[in-house]
């Protein structure tokens, strides 16, 4: 019963830290570096090799039925809840069985049509903010409450 964290642009770590504590659930941080370690015994930081989705690999590796799974990377998030991992977004959105093909869909082509306008300038993503940071808090809650039945 662990909660793995996809570490590297994850803005909910101090979230993720102070919920699973609460709940005294271990937490795995896998990340290619950058990151400080934690005083928190309960916190382990994993550092991976460089490359694309060694991270990932490495999640969607270990992730079991029971864990809790934070990221913002989709196909990692569908690897994840086929092995039974329940997985929140960063911002307290919840990928289930029943979205996850619907959200990989969604990220396929916009992946699609940002490749095929090179050129244009993308606006990025809404501002992250406290009320994410509140609903992520909210839905991590009551995931943790969930996996601990």
């Amino acid at each position: 019963m662990t909660v793995w964290v996809d570490g590297d642009a994850c803005p909910v770590k101090t979230e993720i830290e102070a919920v699973a504590t609460r709940h005294k659930r271990p937490v795995k941080i896998v990340c290619n570096g950058g990151l400080r370690p934690s005083a928190n015994p309960l916190v382990e930081i994993i550092y991976v090799s460089e490359g694309l989705d060694v991270a990932d690999r490495y999640i969607s590796e270990h992730a079991t039925s029971g864990d809790v799974v934070v990221t913002a990377d989709i196909p990692l998030a569908a690897d994840c809840i086929a092995a039974g991992a329940l997985v929140l977004q960063p911002d307290g959105s919840r990928l289930t069985e029943r979205n996850i093909a619907q959200v990989l869909a969604s990220r396929n082509l916009m992946t699609e049509l940002r490749a095929a306008q090179p050129l244009s300038q993308g606006g990025g993503g809404r501002p992250f903010g406290k009320a994410e940071r509140s609903r992520f808090r909210q839905a991590l809650e009551q995931g943790l409450r969930e996996t601990n039945r």
